[in-house]
């Protein structure tokens, strides 16, 4: 008789092995089935992008060790499991954390010796319940709880089950697609008619509509369906890539022509609608032909109760009606949330950028000295037109309006291209201007500015403004990966939506936005992840103090920045309130602006001025907390209070880095919370290991330099103890760390350099100290010696 099984020694993954995934399972295996229903360690999320410097990494991804299918994307229950030295709930609080973004009614925690549940649905007495391994339900059980606590009716229960489509890629959607597809599925189900999803630019709303619909139709639910969007290159997009399994069912509406012979309808709402009454094509339908209509960037213009899709929506009340937006709107006289309810599932920006879905950004603020101090002209002055230029102070509510100054154009152009230069040439980058107009002059700027490229190719910047065919001609150019040209897009508002530039890494505001939900559109822009092409995050260029809005409380993103300016920079005075008469104020992306020469647009004349000086007054540096908030206070506050938070003196610090064994996992935690160690070694000095900035910025120490401290361990002569060859490893890494800091030390990279090379490789070199143990205690041992002295 064999001895019994002494769980306590067994890791976690012994403890699922050998008694989770045997419960599930079943003794006969009827129970759950592990090709369809029963996925491990299953990573949801990706990881967010950390950006140090020019440097990227993923943080940790999210995982559930178990994940429970009724069918293939309909989860039902999470089990994280501990080892047996756990109580049996002791993974409870993770997996109802994960369960809750994950949208899974039922809950276990387990160590190997039973199961505690935790019953989301809210009709179970008591919620929570111990039982025992043999008793682990079957998905029939667990889905007759569910059904029950969702009431659902057979009719109801075919479609929260209908499958979902599959190409057979293994392509899935994400967690929180998941989430919306299901949500949206029920609710709809169980009789609901009005629907808002919000989900940030970027996520997939389209692909998640696509499921949505797939679902409904192939279920029966809905048998005619209408997509709106608002512009045509959605349209043609939609048309091509997420729908295109729907195939011969599929028409786009063209030509104000209704064919009603097909069952998935694709349209600009601008198609289906017009000024004269017979110009509105969606009345040559019944108002009850649609079962199913979704309305996609529904927070646009066309939330306003006379708006376009609001007309076509309301002739058709008697269809479902769902809404997709990154940015609900509502206002006093605009509410998308009025018309459709509240949202029954939202995906923030922020959310994306810490799920990994979604890329950071870093922020460049360049304050420009007419814009913050506006500009009066002489007595007399008149512009290059030979026009007397009214006698008033110009603003930033003035310039590439009716205040042309050129020489800040082509500051701005400078400035683009100085930090292209910097970093990459053939980045991608969108500029955002104040009208058509603007954008003309702006590409002939950047053209000049960039003449060597321009010149070999005459598409490296283009103007990409509604009224020029070129331009649009050259978006889907603009927006492949593939497709090098072309890189610079000068733009208004053509671009502000529905332009899926995964490889855009800069966005250049040079124009006002007191809007909100423009803001986020435009944002939404860059943060596409591409990693195919290094595309992991992109920087904002701000001009116009645009990015103020990142303070505001309807904003949900996460900005970065680690831009390095010159040590005299100054503060940028603080943003003046919104000018309630300014265009943007209203709220909503407004029709292409053209600005005439002579006049604005607005019946103002515009002044074109070619010898005003401009200058750039501030280049802002701002940094991102842990909790992705911009840092105001200056980087050496911010950092004390980070270190203090974790360390409360300096004796704690002190006691727990010299206790440690790799001290890099100390930096690199303090890292993690948002200390910029490359931006403060610029500020207190380059010369300095981590150790010291720690202590001199956290604690006030005077701080000794790399070198003074490698000298230090030299006069204490303390490598007596070791051979001839030992001693001249240990002095050579002793140099490397006086050169580079503690990295030099703790990786073993660092042996396959010179001049390390000339001991042998690395495995010779760890033998000479006898083996990597010895090897290992010699370089603590160095370490202990190099930080004996805080001075």
């Amino acid at each position: 008789m064999s001895e019994p099984m002494d769980k306590k020694g067994l890791t976690e993954a012994d403890i699922r092995t050998k008694f989770i995934t045997p419960a599930l399972l079943g003794i006969d295996g009827s129970k759950w089935n592990v090709m369809t229903q029963l996925r491990e360690e299953v990573y949801f999320t990706k990881g967010r992008v950390i950006v140090h410097g020019k440097t990227t990494k993923r943080g940790e991804a999210k995982k559930a060790d178990y994940l429970l299918y009724y069918k293939p994307n309909i989860p039902i229950a999470i089990i994280e499991a501990k080892d047996n030295n756990h109580a049996v709930g002791d993974g409870m609080q993770q997996a109802l954390e994960y369960a809750e973004l994950l949208d899974v009614p039922f809950v276990y925690s387990s160590n190997g010796d039973a199961f505690l549940e935790h019953d989301r649905t809210g009709t179970a007495d008591p919620v929570e319940r111990e039982i025992p391994l043999v008793d682990f339900p079957t998905p029939a059980e667990l889905w007759n709880r569910y059904r029950f606590a969702k009431g659902y009716s057979p009719e109801q229960e075919a479609i929260a089950t209908q499958d979902y489509y599959d190409d057979g890629s293994g392509k899935a959607p994400r967690y929180y697609q998941l989430t919306a597809i299901n949500r949206t599925v029920d609710a709809i189900a169980r009789g609901e008619n009005r629907i808002l999803l919000v989900m940030a630019t970027g996520t997939g709303k389209t692909y998640t509509a696509f499921q949505i619909i797939w679902r409904l139709w192939k279920a029966g639910a809905k048998k005619r369906i209408l997509f709106l969007v608002d512009r045509n290159i959605l349209a043609d997009q939609t048309k091509t890539n997420d729908f295109k399994p729907f195939g011969q069912a599929m028409t786009k509406i063209t030509n104000r022509t209704a064919d009603k012979a097909f069952e998935i309808y694709l349209s600009l709402y601008q198609a289906v609608t017009g000024t004269e009454e017979d110009q509105n094509i969606y009345k040559q339908f019944s108002p009850d032909f649609f079962d199913l209509i979704v309305v996609d960037e529904c927070h646009r213009g066309s939330a306003a109760d006379d708006a376009s899709w609001r007309k076509i929506l309301e002739y058709f009340s008697s269809a479902t009606q769902i809404g997709l937006t990154a940015t609900p709107k509502e206002t006093e006289t605009v509410s998308n949330i009025e018309y459709f309810g509240e949202s029954i599932f939202s995906y923030s920006l922020r959310q994306g950028i810490s799920d990994g879905f979604l890329a950071p950004y870093k922020v460049v603020r360049i304050g420009i000295d007419k814009d913050l101090d506006g500009w009066r002209p002489e007595v007399g002055q008149t512009d290059k037109y030979g026009q007397l230029i009214e006698d008033r102070e110009y603003n930033d509510l003035d310039f590439d309006r009716n205040m042309i100054l050129q020489k800040r154009t082509e500051l701005v152009a400078a400035k683009i291209t100085e930090f292209l230069k910097g970093t990459d040439r053939f980045s991608k980058t969108i500029v955002f201007c104040e009208n058509i107009n603007h954008a003309e002059r702006m590409r002939q700027a950047l053209v000049n500015a960039n003449a060597d490229l321009a010149a070999a190719n005459s598409k490296y910047v283009m103007r990409i403004t509604g009224d020029n065919d070129e331009g649009k001609a050259q978006l889907d150019n603009f927006i492949d990966p593939e497709s090098t040209f072309p890189v610079i897009a000068t733009t208004s508002r053509l671009m502000t939506t529905g332009v899926d530039a995964q490889t855009c890494k800069l966005i250049v505001l040079d124009r006002r936005i007191a809007s909100m939900t423009e803001f986020k559109q435009i944002i939404g822009r860059g943060t596409r992840i591409n990693e195919d092409y290094n595309k992991l995050y992109f920087t904002i260029m701000d001009f116009k103090r645009a990015t103020a809005l990142f303070a505001d409380p309807d904003f949900d993103g996460d900005p970065v920045q680690i831009y390095e300016p010159g040590p005299n920079d100054l503060p940028i005075p603080p943003d003046d309130p919104a000018d309630p008469n300014s265009p943007e104020q209203a709220g909503d992306i407004l029709p292409e602006p053209f600005g005439q020469e002579g006049n604005d647009g607005h019946g103002r004349v515009t002044y074109h001025v070619d010898d005003v000086e401009v200058v750039v007054a501030t280049e802002r540096v701002q940094y991102l907390d842990e909790d992705g908030r911009l840092i105001t206070e200056s980087l050496k506050n911010f950092t004390r209070k980070a270190v203090q938070k974790e360390y409360a003196s300096l004796d704690a610090f002190l006691t727990q880095w010299n206790s440690s064994d790799r001290k890099h996992a100390i930096v690199q935690e303090l890292a993690n919370r948002g200390v910029f160690f490359d931006e403060l070694a610029e500020q207190v000095g380059t010369d300095l290991d981590v150790f010291d900035i720690i202590c001199h910025v956290a604690f006030d120490r005077p701080p000794l330099t790399r070198r003074e401290r490698a000298e230090n361990v030299r006069k204490r002569d303390i490598f007596g103890k070791y051979e001839a060859s030992a001693r001249a490893v240990l002095d050579a890494l002793l140099e490397k760390f006086a050169d580079g800091g503690l990295n030099s030390l703790e990786f073993l990279d660092i042996l396959k350099v010179d001049p390390l090379t000339k001991f042998g490789t690395p495995i010779e070199i760890v033998k000479i100290f006898g083996g990597k143990e010895p090897y290992l205690a010699a370089i603590q041992y160095l370490e202990t010696q190099i930080y004996q002295e805080v001075a």
